[in-house]
């Protein structure tokens, strides 16, 4: 991830509002108050922070036809020029690119933290101590998920190198005085400060978990430590917002509790072991967790389990709701991904689903988490001929908005269903009906309804009027749309 605006920001304005609302009396808080100078912490951090430079080749295309200059037609120069651009439009010319960026010592042996995307591709790695000392850089591994990497230097003389200490980036609160230090811009080691802004900032994957400073962070920076007023690593500068590519208070730091961990199994492994688990799930909503009898909404409902898998064997089965992993309570579907992929493979874990009413305890072993796999679950062949035709069990559930069919061949083909799905085809949804308010639509698979297997429309209609009769706000549905399977919570109309 490089230090520049991101596109989902890029045409925001913020607007600052200030209203009176009269004078209110505030109860101060105890809080520590800002240092006159940070001068003696940063005497002794600015050592441990060291500038990186990266070189690699950059193909370069040669002249292009659309640079040839302006000649009148039938000009004797005009063969000549064009063909020069030919010959020399195709050819891929090599330059030497560099790239800058900042990093900080972890080890007295010369091991060194940096963003994956200040070393990506690079062939030459130097690092530059405070001294202006220049050593020769290895990469020991990097992960482009986290956007952490890990290098190795041998000290000078045999000494070990003044190296930086992790604090636990889990106390940082908001408001928090920080201090960053870097090489933006190629400048060389240059201090900033300002407050932790915000936490538990998600950008662009399930695993971010940024902390946003208003520390003055721009290009060049990244790589570098964000150091509490204790002089403890904290977060590691990664990126920023910026319209205009220049600092505009909006920056954000990988966590050091993140960090520490992703060095960690780079250093052992020379990659990172995430964790996995073999499920499938998704958000519970008020009406899925009124559904379930649960209290309030809050967990992951287990949607799918994958055969074989750690959760398979742990005994966990779909229409459980995870209520906390490892010892931490799951609050959401957001940091669910987080804390099973920061679980150390091979080790077991205690979980507590919602099954039946009731808490479930088990016992898991975290499973190692390999990259997707894109499958296809394509329905017909090419070719393949028609079987024939099955006769249509058509129903409409007012209550939902809902037209249902049964399973045909002909709905296999128009919609693109597997041979081995087997439920209740939807073939209708009604505006603004509770079916379309979940977004429903024709071609979803209706599996069970009320945690009831469902293979005819009329099935569908029994347990929806029982369930009216029992005065039940909502109807729990388990579909399935295109391979991808999931649950929605509809509210019952009169």
């Amino acid at each position: 991830m490089i230090l520049s605006g991101f596109s989902a920001f890029s045409k925001a304005v913020a607007v600052a509002t200030v209203v009176a609302f009269g004078a209110v009396a505030v109860q101060p808080a105890a809080a520590r108050e800002a240092p006159e100078s940070f001068a003696d912490l940063v005497d002794k951090l600015l050592p441990t922070v060291v500038n990186i430079t990266t070189t690699q080749n950059v193909p370069q295309q040669g002249p292009r036809l659309r640079d040839m200059p302006q000649i009148p037609p039938g000009s004797p120069f005009e063969e000549l020029f064009k063909e020069f651009f030919d010959r020399k439009g195709g050819e891929q010319q090599q330059r030497r690119g560099t790239s800058l960026g900042s990093g900080f010592i972890i080890d007295g042996d010369g091991y060194i933290i940096t963003n994956n995307h200040v070393i990506q591709g690079a062939e030459d790695i130097k690092v530059i101590l405070r001294d202006d000392t220049e050593l020769k850089a290895k990469l020991i591994g990097s992960d482009s998920r986290v956007d952490i990497a890990v290098l190795k230097v041998e000290p000078p003389n045999k000494k070990p190198l003044p190296a930086a200490k992790f604090g636990d980036s889990d106390k940082s609160r908001v408001g928090d005085w920080v201090i960053a230090i870097g090489n933006p811009f190629g400048l060389g080691h240059s201090v900033t400060a300002g407050i932790i802004s915000a936490r538990g900032r998600a950008l662009s994957d399930s695993l971010d978990d940024y902390l946003q400073t208003d520390a003055a962070i721009n290009k060049g920076n990244s790589g570098g430590p964000l150091f509490n007023a204790d002089g403890e690593v904290v977060g590691v500068n990664t990126a920023i917002y910026s319209p205009s590519g220049t600092n505009a208070g909006l920056a954000f730091s990988i966590p050091s509790n993140l960090v520490k961990q992703v060095a960690e199994q780079l250093r052992e492994f020379g990659k990172v072991k995430r964790g996995w688990i073999g499920v499938s799930y998704q958000s519970v909503t008020d009406d899925i967790a009124d559904s379930f009898g649960l209290d309030r909404a809050r967990g992951v409902l287990v949607a799918n389990v994958t055969a074989d898998g750690p959760a398979a064997k742990a005994g966990i089965k779909r229409n459980d709701i995870i209520l906390s992993f490892a010892g931490q309570e799951v609050p959401d579907l957001r940091r669910f991904p987080r804390i099973v992929a920061n679980a150390r493979v091979g080790s077991t874990v205690d979980i507590v689903v919602w099954r039946g009413s009731k808490e479930v305890p088990l016992k898991l072993r975290i499973g190692e988490q390999e990259e997707p796999e894109k499958q296809n679950a394509s329905a017909q062949g090419p070719g393949k001929k028609p079987a024939e035709p099955d006769q249509a069990i058509t129903s409409t559930i007012e209550q939902l908005g809902l037209t249902l069919q049964k399973v045909t061949d002909q709905l296999r083909e128009k919609y693109g269903l597997s041979d081995n799905v087997k439920g209740v085809v939807v073939t209708k949804v009604v505006p603004n009906s509770p079916a379309a308010e979940k977004q429903l639509q024709a071609g979803d698979v209706i599996l069970e309804v009320d945690q009831k297997p469902v293979a005819t429309p009329q099935e569908v209609t029994e347990i929806v009027g029982k369930l009216q009769a029992q005065k039940k706000r909502s109807v729990l549905l388990f579909v399935e749309r295109q391979g991808d399977p999931r649950f929605a919570a509809l509210r019952l109309t009169k």
